[in-house]
């Protein structure tokens, strides 16, 4: 890569391992940007993106100056219209965010922007190159049901359901990481690592 390291993107549906793999990548000099992190902490900093979510929302949206994500969550997922609305609002602010990021971190050996939805937004388009991590189904349930005791089985397959399937996601993507226990991803890490480095 030249003088300034371009963002490469990394996605992958839920419980696919994207911050597993991410956290593999820093092992190596990555530096990584949490998309939904930082958006989480955007949304109760910026006081820009505070106002817009407090007209989407209502008050109720915070709770002593904390965003109370169970209400914005029990309205957003079930009108799709919303949704769209509050990523139109969160996303522009992540932007801004991420040029910031990158101007600080101009002399990392990788930057890497983890977010779920980079496919689906059309900001991989921005991107120097993409990473697409996947795994099976079952194992994508499984992993998140451990990690997250409040979900059921039947809730990770509805938000599956919703998702961009990988099908669709693959011919979009510049390097595929399998991570359901079928190949070395220290390996996979490796190969994409090596080609983003001298290339």
């Amino acid at each position: 890569m030249k003088n300034k390291p371009p963002i490469v993107g990394i996605t992958g549906g839920i419980g696919s391992g994207k911050t597993t793999i991410c956290k593999v990548f820093e092992t190596l000099g990555a530096i990584t940007y949490y998309s939904d992190d930082r958006a989480k902490w955007l949304m109760e900093n910026d006081s820009k993106l505070i106002i817009g979510v407090k007209e989407l929302f209502g008050e109720k949206a915070y709770q002593n100056d904390k965003l109370d994500r169970k209400h914005i969550a029990s309205q957003a997922f079930k009108d799709s219209s919303i949704l769209e609305k509050l990523n139109n609002i969160v996303h522009p602010a992540v932007a801004r965010d991420v040029e910031e990021w990158a101007s600080k971190n101009q002399n990392a050996k990788l930057l890497l922007k983890e977010a779920a939805l980079l496919f689906e937004t059309g900001s991989y388009k921005s991107l120097y190159k993409t990473i697409l991590v996947t795994a099976q189904e079952e194992v994508r349930i499984e992993r998140v049901t451990k990690r997250d005791a409040h979900r059921t089985n039947e809730d990770v397959r509805d938000i599956i359901q919703k998702q961009m399937k990988d099908e669709e996601k693959i011919p979009l993507a510049d390097f595929i990481i399998e991570n359901d226990g079928t190949k070395s991803v220290i390996k996979q890490v490796m190969d994409v690592y090596n080609h983003l480095i001298v290339t």
